[in-house]
């Protein structure tokens, strides 16, 4: 059980609050949302394995069946190295928790997919009501692009099972060509790098617990790092000054410019189209990138170790 204390102990320091702390006051996360997605889904990945891989082993050790299947490959000098035939008491207690952490993390997980996909269908018979298919003889459907008849200026982009993007005549009158395809390529930003998994899974997490540090950052800085990707995506096709131009022109209804606006995340992304940041140099991001890929295989090298050792 010595391993098992050991990948919980990375889990106390990888979900404690310095480190999420630490990565959200990251003055270049700003600068590389991209980059920064992927150090998050890496800390979240390795806390995860973390646990996966204690529960395995902690299981192994209580239930002497499914040690002999986990093991049955392996010659007895590596079940020995594990040392899981001489279990503490206190080991079934700790297996049973983290069989319940990986249960709710299922159903938390479960459910959030499941309201997502019934709003998918409430969202989508609304919009059947406001624009109806055409008849067979006018064409098989309405394409990926759909105009609705509104005069609230938006545009959304809607996941699922034919994915659909979305803008309302009121955004078509309001916006000239180029704002329009810095919008329409903002919303394929999302659609391409299927931002829509991402949130549904910081989310759940976040949800199923929320007094997790590293799990409510993760969740609050995955909701932020997507629209400023989806910005760097539109402002490299159509220029910062367009893109910013079209979000305030989409939101200026909504206080986009005001300091006490509840949308001040609009406000931040207009500040930054405006004055775009500097990128990482590529060496750096590079260098960030390994770095943050590497981290999850921590647990998995803690995990094998013991055996590996016993083999050479």
């Amino acid at each position: 059980m010595t391993v098992c204390l050991l990948l919980l102990s990375i889990v106390a320091l990888t979900a404690a609050l310095p480190v999420p702390r630490a990565l959200t006051r990251a003055t270049w996360a700003e600068r590389e949302p991209v980059v920064a997605l992927w150090v998050w889904q890496c800390l979240v990945a390795t806390v995860l394995l973390c646990c996966l891989t204690a529960l395995a082993l902690g299981t192994a050790a209580v239930f002497g069946t499914v040690r002999a299947q986990l093991f049955a490959p392996a010659p007895p000098s590596v079940t020995e190295a594990y040392d899981l035939s001489a279990t503490p008491a206190w080991a079934a207690a700790l297996t049973l928790l983290l069989a319940c952490g990986a249960a709710w993390t299922t159903a938390m997980l479960a459910r959030e997919l499941s309201e997502a996909r019934r709003r998918r269908g409430q969202a989508r018979a609304h919009l059947r009501e406001r624009a109806p298919d055409l008849p067979a003889g006018l064409g098989s459907g309405r394409g990926p692009l759909l105009v609705l008849e509104d005069e609230y200026p938006d545009a959304w982009w809607m996941p699922g099972n034919p994915s659909q993007l979305i803008v309302t005549t009121g955004a078509l009158h309001r916006l000239t060509d180029h704002q329009l395809d810095a919008v329409l390529t903002h919303e394929r930003g999302h659609a391409r790098a299927r931002h829509d998994w991402l949130l549904h899974l910081s989310t759940a997490l976040a949800t199923g617990f929320p007094r997790i540090p590293l799990f409510a950052h993760f969740c609050d800085q995955t909701h932020r790092l997507v629209e400023l990707a989806a910005d760097d995506t539109a402002s490299r096709r159509c220029g910062h000054l367009t893109t910013a131009l079209a979000l305030i022109e989409l939101n200026q209804h909504r206080g986009v410019l005001s300091c006490a606006s509840t949308h001040r995340l609009l406000g931040e992304r207009v500040n930054r189209l405006l004055q775009p940041p500097p990128r990482l140099d590529r060496r750096r991001r590079a260098l960030t990138t390994t770095l943050a890929t590497l981290v999850p295989l921590l647990p998995l090298l803690i995990t094998f170790a013991p055996g590996l050792t016993a083999l050479t």
